[in-house]
């Protein structure tokens, strides 16, 4: 993959971290590449320790599949998460887009009646484009009016959760098709994978491949890199941000489908730390919150950690609070290695 460099006086720092390894080598390699492998590591640790304690609980097909239940939504929200992160910014609103998306959705079917799956497809669609909105509302305001992420988001963040609690009147909504529930929400392919793992894995390899493998990738990492450097190499770097928080609010009105699905309802008031948990499994993934570095394997990575920390506490018998504790642990210490990584490169 080739850099993009920055001229005049930007050319002290990159458009890329040279210094890696995954952006030498071929963008197929590039996905397990950098802080995913030792992220992996201590997945694949904490995955030993807990078959160890509890080999015939933890190592199960039914602990798998609750894992699995229990991640996928984040990971959906994560992968949106993290092309916004590797662009430099922050977003606060996916778990309010989530909500509204879901809440819409629901009353679209409802309005349709029926249980086939021409009315959930119109769910689908519904969901995906209240995400889409969102985003583009947040992308607009960030790239065009210049106003900060973490501000917008912030704002988008109460307006779509407000929204939503407007035209539910606070009450979830608790009717939706039967078949969305036990197709995907309950169903499993071949009997035996979830289907909600199944989307959840193949959203993130379909995203992680666009990251890394196509031009809107790279002109992705190259903007998080070095935005005014990047304006010079001619990129549309304002059209570009609002096309990126466009696909991240995209995914964000799946996750909140998938969360019709799951849960049989709207839950409204159960999303109200979804921003945190997914910029949690995104910068513990090795994705930098100084934009320009991240995979979306590490993200995966990140996703799973605390996840296997909360059911292994729970199956071991440990207090499931200290899973915060070890999540925070893990946090501090991920953004303490990539202010290490970035001082060593200049």
């Amino acid at each position: 993959m080739s850099a993009i460099r920055p001229h005049g006086d930007l050319a002290a720092e990159p458009a890329f971290d040279d210094d890696d390894d995954e952006y030498r080598a071929p963008w197929w390699a590039a996905l397990v590449g950098g802080s995913a492998r030792w992220i992996g590591g201590i997945l694949l640790a904490l995955v030993v320790l807990f078959a160890a304690l509890e080999p015939s609980t933890f190592v199960s097909v039914a602990n798998a599949r609750n894992l699995g239940n229990d991640a996928a939504i984040l990971l959906v929200l994560a992968v949106g998460e993290t092309f916004v992160t590797v662009l430099a910014g922050i977003d606060l609103s996916c778990g309010s887009i989530l909500v509204f998306a879901g809440v819409i959705s629901a009353k679209a079917m409802n309005a349709m009646g029926g249980n086939d799956w021409g009315v959930i497809i119109v769910g689908l669609i519904v969901a995906l484009g209240c995400g889409f909105g969102w985003g583009l509302i947040n992308g607009f305001l960030v790239g065009k009016a210049k106003i900060s992420s973490f501000i917008v988001t912030l704002g988008t963040l109460g307006m779509a959760l407000g929204l939503a609690l407007v035209i539910t009147g606070g009450v979830d909504v608790t009717t939706v098709p039967f078949k969305l529930v036990t197709g995907i929400g309950n169903g499993r392919f071949a009997g035996q994978i979830p289907w909600l793992v199944i989307i959840g894995v193949a959203v993130t390899a379909v995203f992680g491949v666009i990251l890394r493998a196509t031009r809107f990738g790279r002109f992705t990492y190259a903007i998080g890199s070095n935005q005014e450097a990047a304006r010079r190499a001619g990129i549309p770097v304002d059209w570009h941000i609002a096309k990126v928080f466009g696909v991240a609010g995209l995914l964000y009105g799946l996750a909140g489908f998938l969360s019709l699905a799951r849960f049989d309802t709207t839950t409204v008031a159960g999303h109200s730390t979804d921003n945190l948990q997914a910029i949690t499994a995104v910068v513990i993934g090795g994705t930098s919150l100084f934009g320009g570095v991240g995979t979306m394997l590490g993200s995966f990575f990140g996703v799973l950690i605390p996840s296997v920390l909360q059911n292994g506490f729970v199956i071991a018998g440990i207090q499931p609070f200290w899973q915060q504790v070890a999540v925070g642990a893990v946090l501090i210490v991920a953004v303490y290695l990539d202010r290490l990584r970035r001082k060593s490169r200049y």
